[in-house]
């Protein structure tokens, strides 16, 4: 292996990888060295795009595939379509997620199969589909969690309660998993605010209740996705807060 490209000539499959958290990963991880399958499911240009910038960088290495992660029927196919084309599958990312306030008293049953399809059910068997094929490779899952699967958010039920069971699933899956195949997490902080419009005020009272004071960045996510993914080969069953300690 090149040790300036610790990830050449291995596998990795991002879901929700064109946008935001998921296209900082998937760039970082192919600055690397690695190929990328970059999921998407409505945001078509965005993933085309970040996959032709990949390209650009060196030809083969990125491909970007649709799927409904809500749809378990649809997730065997993004496995298939990494093995398709690269023969292998060393990493998968389960990145992908929905997150909007659901007060109690207007929850829907829409609403939950939602958040808990997205954020809980679609890693599970996405993660289930990937297993034979990671224990190929001794591949890692990395499932990004969040703070407030420990620490309530307000207004946010239905989604904490989604991201709590993904952390108990991150931990469930990498004793079951075990010893062919690594599992770990990601709980992010304050990084990037939600692309809905976010009160002024509220974004100052959440950076003010962060120890270090400041908003994180997408890279500050990527580069610990790099050290599970090339640095941290005797670490599983961890989930790593990057959150400027809002957690404390």
């Amino acid at each position: 292996m090149d040790p300036v490209l610790p990830l050449a000539g291995r596998c990795v499959l991002v879901t929700g990888g064109a946008k935001r958290l998921g296209a900082a990963i998937g760039r970082r991880l192919h600055a690397a060295g690695a190929d990328v399958v970059v999921h998407y499911h409505r945001s078509a240009g965005p993933a085309q795009a970040l996959a032709a910038e990949l390209e650009g960088v060196r030809p083969g290495s990125a491909l970007a595939i649709t799927a409904d992660l809500r749809d378990v029927e649809q997730l065997p196919s993004l496995v298939e379509a990494a093995l398709g084309r690269y023969r292998r599958l060393d990493v998968l990312v389960n990145n992908a997620s929905t997150f909007y306030p659901t007060p109690v008293g207007t929850i829907t049953a829409a609403q939950f199969d939602d958040l808990v399809g997205t954020n809980l059910r679609a890693p599970l068997f996405l993660s289930q589909a990937a297993a034979p094929a990671l224990r190929r490779t001794s591949g890692l899952i990395l499932n990004m969690v969040d703070v407030h699967a420990l620490r309530p958010l307000r207004e946010h039920p239905a989604y904490c309660a989604a991201k709590a069971g993904l952390a108990m699933l991150t931990r469930s899956l990498a004793r079951e998993l075990g010893p062919e195949i690594r599992v770990n997490g990601i709980a992010p902080g304050p990084v990037l605010w939600p692309e809905r419009d976010l009160d002024p005020q509220l974004k100052r009272e959440i950076v003010a209740k962060t120890a270090l004071e400041r908003v994180g960045s997408p890279e500050d996510i990527a580069r610990t996705a790099y050290f599970f993914a090339a640095e941290a080969p005797y670490v599983t069953g961890q989930i790593l807060a990057v959150d400027g300690g809002r957690s404390l």
